[in-house]
């Protein structure tokens, strides 16, 4: 994915110092339990759906906006999982970035799975206890999460 216009213009003025951005991962599971992901076409790695938000976006609207473009699927968000910040990352041009990550539940709501942009090589359903390799670390903390917030309803912050 092209880097957004405005963290290129934050870049002119910071350089490659530290930015934290607001993003978002998504867990979008079907009616039969099955997990929507995406292989990343920069790591080939499985992961959940996920993405950054635009200046002034709310997180939940970003986050239906990013499935959509990732994967071709429409979502209800159905719930705030998680909110948690990540380990500084550093991009191969040197740039150093930290997640403030807004992990959310949803459900489809139509659309079909398909790769919608650059970010993927594939996208599909999957069953929990039959994931794809290479998977993403991100993906089994994510489920995790999911499963403490479907025992006790309440959203996790770390």
């Amino acid at each position: 994915m092209a880097t957004p216009e405005f963290i290129l213009k934050l870049r002119e003025k910071i350089g490659t110092d530290e930015l934290w951005l607001p993003g978002v991962t998504a867990l979008v599971r079907d009616e039969a339990g099955r997990i929507l992901l995406g292989q990343r076409s920069d790591n080939l790695l499985w992961s959940l759906p996920s993405g950054i938000s635009e200046p002034g976006e709310p997180m939940s609207l970003t986050c239906t906006r990013e499935v959509l473009e990732e994967t071709g699927v429409k979502i209800e968000v159905t719930g705030l999982i998680a909110i948690h910040t990540t380990a500084p990352v550093t991009f191969p041009n040197g740039d150093r970035t930290v997640f403030v990550d807004h992990f959310f539940d949803c459900r489809p709501i139509g659309g079909q799975a398909v790769v919608g942009d650059e970010e993927s090589v594939a996208v599909g359903w999957f069953d929990p206890s039959d994931l794809p390799e290479p998977l993403s670390p991100g993906v089994g903390r994510g489920l995790g999460q999911a499963r403490l917030y479907a025992e006790t309803g309440r959203t996790q912050f770390d």
